[in-house]
């Protein structure tokens, strides 16, 4: 029998090879799709800006399909993933479609697969109710205690569990793809090759189990890090701001 970890040959090889070709270009895609969100809600504040509700409604039915799109690209990556893995050459002719059609499905009855782009919605959604409305809750929220932005809700751990380093400061930063937890490449990787095959995640509290290839830098991650840095240094300078306001009136 074969190792697991041999090179892969033939027909399967180039299979592997053409789903990472096809992953990568997903991911691309999905990228450019998440930063027209971003500039599409920048947009929408201007428009709230100036009241003109007609314009931030079409900017909305805009992230709204925009969103499907991506929840779309994100089965076909999931799909294109598993068949470049799990592909062994038949006697009979692979039926591709079917089987892709199969791997789709499966990817999108998959509860543990939580859409990350419905909260870029949200994320444009809360931008246009703080403009007019901060320190406020959005409708349908009015229990909740602490106002977060959609990316402090993307990012659900504020440090890597295993090297205490905060998110910005990783050198590669990967996230589970089951609970949505991130960690440091190097040090979840070697988490998991020093235990058992599967082994829970190392958030306190979190009951989900991780595997090794569901753990990786999804698309998303880089600019969520990205913003989380911006909105740091937004905050550390209005704090300066405010103490030496008090300062002053001291």
């Amino acid at each position: 029998m074969a190792s697991a970890s041999a090179p892969r040959s033939g027909v399967q090889g180039r299979i592997a090879s053409a789903a990472s070709t096809l992953v990568a270009e997903n991911q691309t895609l999905i990228a450019e799709i998440r930063k027209a969100t971003v500039m599409m809600k920048e947009v929408g504040v201007d428009f709230e800006k100036d009241n003109d509700s007609d314009m931030v409604k079409q900017l909305e039915d805009g992230v709204v399909n925009l969103v499907k799109a991506s929840d779309e690209c994100t089965h076909l990556k999931s799909g294109i993933q598993s068949i470049g893995k799990d592909y062994q050459p038949a006697a009979e002719l692979t039926n591709f479609s079917k089987l892709f059609d199969k791997k789709i499905k499966r990817s999108k009855a998959d509860v543990s697969s939580i859409s990350q782009s419905q909260l870029w919605l949200r994320q444009f959604r809360e931008a246009i109710w703080v403009f007019h409305h901060e320190g406020q809750p959005m409708p349908g929220e009015e229990q909740e205690d602490i106002i977060m932005t959609s990316t402090e809700c993307t990012i659900l751990n504020a440090t890597c569990p295993l090297t205490g380093k905060p998110i910005t400061e990783l050198a590669e930063p990967v996230r589970s793809m089951d609970c949505k937890h991130i960690y440091e490449k190097k040090a979840i990787m070697q988490h998991l090759r020093t235990r058992a095959t599967q082994i829970r995640c190392p958030v306190l509290a979190c009951p989900k189990k991780l595997v090794a290839d569901r753990v990786d830098c999804d698309p998303f991650l880089l600019m969520e890090i990205d913003e989380m840095r911006s909105l740091n240094a937004q905050r550390a300078t209005a704090g300066v701001i405010e103490d030496f306001t008090q300062l002053e009136q001291d």
